[in-house]
């Protein structure tokens, strides 16, 4: 495991920021770490990164103990916190060079920054003041200086935050190509970001771990209703379909109705033997695919 999260407990004063929070994330892996304001979420990767440490607990990056190997721990890390802090005044180049000159040696450092400016897209913008960058190509400049010692880990907090659809796009390709041999860790309010990105969410509520599952899977087991979309040959009251075993709610859209059920019951024979016993034909019959934002709500409510 690239990193180890292990019963981390943080408080603020008496407030509980994080409780008991365990969860392992696997190289190559891109991990969508979500969450209501207030649930967690910038405190653990504050606490992956060696910024504040937990009250109780253990987390390891690359079998690196964050607390007894806290140097060599932060060496296999890039972090792209929520507000990119850089230097306005500097040009990109110098900017680059600056950080190169922290993290690696001298005879390495031009061919590094130059494959940095070439793998996130700054060659047209590397003679400009960073100051005069849009949002986009500023948060490329922050994806650049948290690649440049080549870490195992990316840790990245709202990277797309404030994007226009372009650069989201082109953001969000960048992401994907560098996480294929890294381990990363990307907190969103953006869910259709964690579809397109992340392969598993961990969900956090005031503090707790509420859901630990691949994507496409949390839409299915975390949903607390089953929804079909039907269409019948004729119209029909809602009352008769309220009638239907398990049937909770319907809606009438269109020529068809959006019918569900409480639970993961499927209603789909109920249904179709409703129409038998009435004496209709179901033209089209299919479930209906919760999205993740559907989810997020209904697991994070309060």
């Amino acid at each position: 495991m690239s990193i180890q999260i292990e019963g981390i407990t943080k408080y603020y004063g008496k407030q509980k920021a994080l409780d008991n929070v365990t969860f392992n994330v696997t190289r190559g892996e891109i991990l969508g770490l979500l969450g209501p304001n207030g649930s967690g979420k910038s405190t653990l990767m504050k606490i992956i990164t060696s910024f504040i440490s937990p009250d109780s607990g253990c987390v390891k990056v690359c079998e690196l103990d964050i607390q007894t190997d806290s140097i060599a721990s932060r060496s296999k890390i890039g972090y792209l916190p929520e507000n990119n802090s850089l230097y306005p005044e500097m040009y990109v180049w110098e900017y680059l060079d600056f950080i190169a000159g922290i993290q690696l040696p001298r005879n390495k450092r031009k061919a590094r920054i130059k494959e940095m400016i070439e793998l996130t897209g700054l060659s047209i913008e590397q003679s400009k003041k960073i100051s005069e960058l849009s949002k986009g190509y500023r948060q490329r400049v922050g994806l650049a200086q948290a690649l440049m010692h080549d870490p195992e880990v990316l840790i990245l907090d709202e990277p797309t935050t404030g994007l226009d659809p372009n650069q989201l796009k082109e953001v969000r390709a960048l992401i994907k190509e560098v996480g294929r041999n890294k381990t990363v860790i990307l907190s969103t309010h953006i869910m259709q970001e964690v579809e397109a990105l992340c392969e598993r969410a961990v969900i956090l509520k005031e503090g707790s771990v509420v859901a630990n599952q691949k994507t496409n899977e949390l839409k299915f087991d975390f949903s607390s209703t089953y929804s079909v979309v039907v269409e019948f040959d004729t119209y029909v009251e809602k009352l008769s379909l309220l009638q239907i075993e398990h049937v909770t709610d319907a809606r009438f859209l269109k020529d068809k109705w959006v019918v569900e059920a409480k639970g993961n019951i499927d209603i789909r024979p109920l249904i179709f033997q409703f129409a038998v016993d009435q004496g209709m034909h179901v033209l089209s019959l299919n479930k209906l695919e919760k999205s993740l934002e559907t989810v997020f709500r209904e697991l994070t409510k309060k």
